[in-house]
C-alpha cells in the first residue's frame, strides 16, 4: 500500500505485509518513518494512493474502497487512550456494544472487566484512575466487541519503566489468550522483541526488512537495522586470505564477498572484549555501569568509537590504553558504501 497526507510526497511507499490469524506484528522504527500512518490507514482514518488493505479476505481499503473505520471490524488503542472522561469505566468499555441486548452487553463488560483486572472500578471515571488502570480501559474497550485486529499506538510511551514492564507483560497476557491478531507501533526494539512473533522495521516510510525477532537481532538486512534493533559496532575491513582485515585484528570471513572486497562488519558490543595494555591502540572514552555488565566506549587510533561490554568487576578508568579483539566468529558484513 501506498499513503500519506500529501499525494505528491507519499508518507508510506509501497508496503506489503502479511499477518496470520492470532500473531502479533510489531512495526518499529524512528519517529516519522511512517509507523502510526500505515496503522491509521489499516483503521480507516487515512485513505490510500495505491494498494489495497484485505482483512480475512474483504477489501477494506484500495483506491476505489474505502470501508468506513467503523465498518472494519479493527480495533484501536490510542497513544493517549483517548477514554471518555464523562463515563465511567463501565460505560466506556460499553461504549462499542451500543446495538447489543442489553444483558449480552452487560455481560460482555464484565467478561472483558475481569479479563483485564478491574473488577470493581466499574463506576470510577478516567481521572480516578491510574496511568496502567487507564491503559486496562482501553485495551476491555477495544476489545469488547470482538474485533478480527486490534492496532496499538505506542501504548506504553506514558507509563514508567516498571508500570511499562508490568502492562507490556498484561497485554501480551490478555492478547495471547483472546487469540487476537494485533499489530503495534513502537520505537522500542526490546519492546517489540518482548511482544512480536514478527518485527517490520521501517524507514523513511519504507519497509526494510520484516521476519522474526530472533532472525531481526541476529541477520539484520542493512547497517540501518542493525543499529537500530540494538547498539551494534560497524567496523572497516577488507577481505585478504580469507578472513576479514580490521583495525581490530583479524576476524574468520564467513560470507561469499570476493577477495579485496571492503565491507563493513556488525559486530555486537558483548562479542567485543577489551585488555589493558600500555601500547594498546584503544583508549577507554567512557563507561556505562548496567548492573550485571559494564557498557565500555572506546576511541581507535583511527578515530572511530566502539562499544563492548565487560564484567563489572574489575572497574577499567578512563583513559586506560586496551587491545580489542573479536570473541566471536558470527559477524554480518555489509558492502562498505562507495565514496562520493
Amino acid at each position: 500500500m501506498t499513503c500519506g497526507y500529501q499525494s505528491d510526497v507519499p508518507t508510506v511507499r509501497s508496503l506489503t505485509l502479511h499477518l496470520q490469524a492470532g500473531n502479533i506484528l510489531c512495526l518499529l522504527g524512528p519517529s516519522g518513518c511512517g509507523k502510526t500512518t500505515t496503522l491509521r490507514a489499516i483503521a480507516g482514518f487515512e485513505k490510500l494512493s495505491a494498494g489495497e488493505i484485505h482483512l480475512q479476505g474483504e477489501v477494506l481499503a484500495s483506491t476505489s474502497v474505502h470501508l468506513p473505520p467503523e465498518q472494519r471490524r479493527v480495533g484501536m488503542i490510542f497513544q493517549e487512550y483517548a477514554l471518555f472522561p464523562h463515563m465511567n469505566v463501565e460505560n466506556n468499555v460499553a461504549f462499542g456494544l451500543y446495538h447489543w441486548k442489553a444483558s449480552d452487553r452487560q455481560a460482555r463488560v464484565q467478561a472483558m472487566l475481569d479479563l483485564v483486572g478491574l473488577q470493581g472500578l466499574e463506576h470510577r471515571f478516567p481521572h480516578e484512575l491510574s496511568g496502567g488502570q487507564q491503559q486496562r480501559v482501553a485495551i476491555a474497550r477495544a476489545l469488547a466487541p470482538k474485533p478480527l485486529m486490534l492496532l496499538l499506538d505506542e501504548p506504553f510511551s506514558n507509563l514508567d519503566p516498571d508500570m511499562t514492564i508490568k502492562m507490556r507483560k498484561e497485554l501480551y497476557r490478555v492478547l495471547r489468550q483472546t487469540q487476537t491478531t494485533a499489530i503495534l507501533v513502537t520505537h522500542d526494539h526490546e519492546e517489540a522483541f518482548a511482544m512480536a512473533d514478527q518485527v517490520a522495521v521501517m524507514q523513511n516510510g519504507v519497509l526494510v526488512q520484516c521476519d522474526t525477532p530472533e532472525t531481526i537481532y541476529q541477520q539484520p538486512s542493512c547497517s540501518f537495522v542493525a543499529e537500530f534493533i540494538g547498539q551494534a559496532n560497524t567496523i572497516p575491513g577488507i577481505i585478504q586470505n580469507g578472513k576479514i582485515e580490521t583495525e581490530i585484528g583479524t576476524i574468520p570471513n564467513q560470507s561469499d564477498f570476493e577477495s579485496q572486497s571492503r565491507v563493513l562488519v556488525m559486530v555486537r558490543p558483548d562479542d567485543i572484549q577489551f585488555t589493558p595494555s600500555e601500547s594498546g591502540p584503544g583508549r577507554i572514552e567512557s563507561r556505562q555501569f548496567q548492573g550485571s555488565q559494564t557498557l565500555y566506549s572506546i576511541r581507535l587510533k583511527s578515530g572511530q568509537l566502539i562499544h563492548c561490554c565487560m564484567k563489572p568487576i574489575p572497574v577499567y578508568n578512563i583513559e586506560t590504553s586496551v587491545i580489542v579483539h573479536v570473541t566471536t566468529s558470527h559477524t554480518i558484513l555489509f558492502p562498505q558504501p562507495a565514496l562520493s
